[in-house]
């Protein structure tokens, strides 16, 4: 592939770069900025969004026609690292999970009808959105194929019954994506519905607390009780659930590594700025050889996961499924950002481990990575499976 990025988006590259250095990051360091769960304060961010949109940075991933920029993937990896360089960026650009992964499989598979109504509020940023698939033991995680939801044909409408858990977004979101089991067929037993946040039949239970700061809406346990939806708000076809998640996680996962970076590069700028005017014992610890180590291994480690997060967007862009790249790159990308802001925390001292940076917001941040949209255990059978069918060719160049 050629490295070499678009005028259009080496631009807009740099014009992210400079709106989060100049209005975003200034911002971390106001305690009024934060709302109670670690995140940006609505009003804030609110007003944040509306500057992103007279810039022209909003919705990158979007087609022009609903108020995007119609990037490539390979343009969305570019322009998402800069944006994360931030821990307030992605949400202020409207790139941010869980929106941003349903925002792009509602552009790839709903009916118009299902675009005007349910993806474009998205799009504009009138509402947030969540997608329900995980539940609590017996029930799905990596495997979908456990799922317990069900979904009852009843007349026009289907009557969904069941239990989800760890929904992102779900204390916030108004409209929702919906995985639940219609039959007990292996491949084609899962199918995927669309709900609004007012429907009756359904509540949040909780607001699961975590280790780590939150996205907007925290991560819900939510029971269904007689929902009722609509068959005309089913997202694709009776049977295709399992295909509407592959779809939405492929290039969702991605898109986690893309943001993952930026993180990882921001804690290694703190850490550079911090060794570079430091000095101890009458030696900058920038001239310390075992710093210099540190900040090696960190720096190739991030360039290693830029270069696997590249290639499989350029695999997803030429129609790909891409996924073996996609699984390499999640596997690499969740233990570089962990490694480079526990690098940057150490060679911070006290200060890296005080609320003074947002390197502990980040470093809390980080442990999710290894186990969101697929633990790591699970991405590597994917890919020793492919090695397993494919031999030597699991290294192809095409």
């Amino acid at each position: 592939m050629d490295f070499t990025l678009s005028p259009e988006i080496e631009e807009t590259r740099q014009q992210i770069r400079a709106f989060v250095d100049e209005q975003i990051i200034p911002l971390e360091a106001d305690e009024a900025s934060y709302d109670h769960h670690e995140n940006i304060e609505p009003a804030l961010l609110a007003r944040m969004q509306a500057k992103a949109k007279e810039a022209g940075l909003w919705s990158l991933q979007m087609p022009i026609a609903r108020g995007g920029r119609g990037f490539s993937i390979v343009g969305m990896a570019a322009c998402y690292e800069e944006m994360n360089r931030s821990i307030f960026g992605p949400v202020i650009f409207n790139s941010a999970a869980p929106d941003d992964g349903n925002m792009i499989v509602l552009e790839k598979v709903g009916t118009e009808q299902q675009k005007d109504w349910f993806l474009q509020p998205i799009v504009d940023g009138d509402v947030r959105s969540a997608f329900a698939m995980t539940e609590p033991p017996p029930g799905c995680g990596s495997d979908p194929t456990m799922m317990q939801t069900t979904a009852t044909k009843d007349g026009d409408d289907w009557v969904i019954n069941g239990h989800k858990h760890y929904i992102t977004g779900a204390g916030a979101a108004k409209h929702f994506i919906l995985i639940a089991r219609t039959s007990d067929d292996t491949r084609k037993g899962l199918t995927a519905f669309l709900f609004h946040a007012d429907d009756p039949g359904w509540e949040v239970i909780r607001r699961i607390p975590i280790m780590g700061p939150e996205e907007h809406g925290g991560h819900c346990e939510i029971r269904f009780d007689g929902l009722r939806i609509p068959d005309r708000n089913r997202l694709m076809e009776i049977g295709d659930g399992l295909k509407v998640t592959q779809i939405r996680l492929g290039t969702a996962r991605l898109t986690h590594c893309m943001r993952w970076l930026g993180l990882a590069r921001r804690s290694m700028e703190i850490a550079a700025d911090y060794v570079a005017n430091r000095e101890s014992f009458g030696i900058r610890l920038a001239d310390r050889e075992g710093v210099q180590n540190m900040l090696g291994e960190a720096a190739m480690a991030i360039q290693t996961g830029r270069l696997l997060t590249m290639h499989a967007a350029w695999q997803l862009d030429q129609g790909s499924f891409a996924r073996k790249e996609v699984s390499m790159a999640k596997v690499n990308v969740s233990e570089t950002l962990h490694k480079a802001v526990d690098t940057a925390i150490q060679l911070n001292g006290a200060r890296g481990y005080s609320k003074d940076t947002v390197l502990e917001w980040i470093y809390r941040y980080a442990r999710q990575a290894r186990l969101v949209d697929g633990a790591s255990e699970v991405h590597k059978m994917v890919f020793s499976r492919t090695l397993m069918s494919e031999g030597t060719d699991f290294w192809h160049w095409n």
